[in-house]
């Protein structure tokens, strides 16, 4: 690198007295050490306009939590299944089993990517791709069509059908593991396919390969169950039974809706990403043969109006954001205001929500519920979130997003066919276009920490 934008000590010299020269520069130095920045950029008028009180709210169930592990997305789905399952079967409080999900998803995403390998076994090792799949191996993220390849292979069973575990509550080591395994496995089968072996031999590995990362699955999450009982008492004390049944025949008499009539409208407004086209993006999923993740791009004004009509039917909405800025995780708040970096550091930070996308600022990174929203005139300005982790923060765990934030950090919310307009539904037939996996928009819904 060349010598010629080095930093000089004549230059530091002068940051140093200027630095100095601004007595509110001494004090904010001291306010941030003792507090830290977010005390100090905290906006207090934020408070008086972020009140949980909201004109259109569902009646809701106690929130659950995801503890150490990235299935807020997974959360977030059977949340918003659990709902309605616990009206018609007039439920005081039930949750699906998420160790069950997570449990297919990590066995279905593994295959995933080891079919992903003898897919690119004639790209270069080095080439982007496959350095790519190497740094992207598996994670504990997902999207809503993910949630429905699932659903429609294995079913939903209730949690005391498979409890959670110690890993799938914190999957951190069990990542590891699964990583370093899979990595190995993606080199054997890029070995064998150097040395000369055929295809079809390399799938009879990788086979083999699935036996192994079956009973690794088993170890940190249990056996999933194939038939089961459950049992309990509506709120009238009337005692239920469902006897010996199927993960599959559960969901049908115990849910029974049609996720397929359920669609992912995204906001993503930057130049590559026309408004009214359908998008996909290169591999990203979890079920091989399974359904593409597929979104529909709209502007904000129309996914806000889908979001609502939903909600009026007091039907939840599963929505994914960039739930990390402007957060404050003890009040529950999300609001574009809460924290004023620009006065407090005097710096100029703002961009928009098309430059973050574009320059990696910003992409989706968790998936809650919309259980609300408050109206005036008929124009929102505060949103209903159900979260999942747990019930310490915001309001027993239910948060706060001001109708602001919601323009700046909001990416997709799915909403179900019957509310779409028929510009939407004939938008749909579009073929995708095809993303790469590196789009922002094939980021994947995991929490943050």
């Amino acid at each position: 690198m060349s010598s010629q934008g080095q930093i000089l000590k004549d230059n530091l010299k002068k940051y140093s007295q200027d630095y100095r020269s601004r007595k509110d520069n001494i004090v904010l130095t001291n306010a941030v050490a003792k507090s830290g920045i977010n005390a100090v950029a905290f906006n207090n008028e934020v408070l008086a306009r972020m009140q949980h009180k909201f004109s259109e709210e569902i009646e809701t169930l106690k929130v659950t939590n995801q503890k150490s592990s990235g299935r807020c997305w997974l959360f977030a789905a059977l949340n918003m299944l659990r709902d309605d399952a616990a009206k018609k079967h007039k439920l005081e409080y039930f949750e699906f089993s998420q160790n069950y999900q997570a449990f297919w998803d990590k066995f279905e995403k593994s295959n995933y990517f080891l079919e992903s390998i003898i897919d690119t076994l004639d790209e270069p090792l080095e080439g982007r791709l496959v350095t790519w799949l190497m740094q992207n191996v598996l994670g504990d993220g997902g999207q809503w069509d993910m949630f429905v390849n699932l659903v429609k292979k294995y079913g939903v069973v209730p949690k005391d059908a498979m409890p959670e575990t110690h890993h799938s509550s914190n999957t951190g080591d069990m990542n590891r593991l699964l990583i370093t395994m899979l990595r190995r496995k993606a080199m054997e089968l890029r070995s064998s396919y150097e040395n000369g072996t055929g295809i079809e031999e390399i799938r009879g590995k990788k086979d083999q390969m699935i036996g192994e990362l079956y009973r690794f699955f088993c170890i940190f999450f249990g056996e999933p169950p194939d038939r089961f009982d459950y049992e309990y008492k509506d709120k009238d004390k009337t005692f239920h039974a469902l006897r010996n049944v199927t993960p599959l025949e559960f969901y049908d008499q115990f849910v029974g809706i049609d996720l397929d009539e359920y669609v992912s409208i995204i906001n993503a407004p930057t130049k590559d990403k026309p408004f009214g086209k359908t998008f996909t993006v290169r591999f990203l999923g979890n079920v091989v043969g399974g359904k593409d993740v597929m979104y529909y791009n709209t502007d904000i004004k129309t996914m806000k109006e889908l979001a609502i009509s939903q909600l009026k039917d007091n039907k939840p909405v599963w929505f994914g954001c960039d739930v990390g800025k402007m957060l404050d995780r003890d009040l529950g708040i999300n609001d574009a205001e809460l924290f004023r970096y620009d006065l407090a550091l005097d710096m100029e930070s703002k961009l928009t929500k098309s430059q973050r996308l574009d320059y990696r600022e910003s992409c989706m990174t968790h998936a809650m519920v919309f259980q609300g929203v408050n109206l005036v005139g008929g124009v929102p300005n505060r949103w209903k979130v159900e979260n999942s982790w747990g019930d310490e923060k915001g309001d027993k765990g239910y948060f706060i997003m001001s109708d602001s934030w919601f323009d700046e950090y909001m990416y997709q919310v799915v909403v179900h066919k019957k509310y779409l307009t028929p510009e939407i539904i004939a938008g749909l037939d579009q073929k995708p276009i095809e993303l790469d996996p590196w789009d922002p928009m094939g980021s994947l819904a995991k929490p943050i920490f």
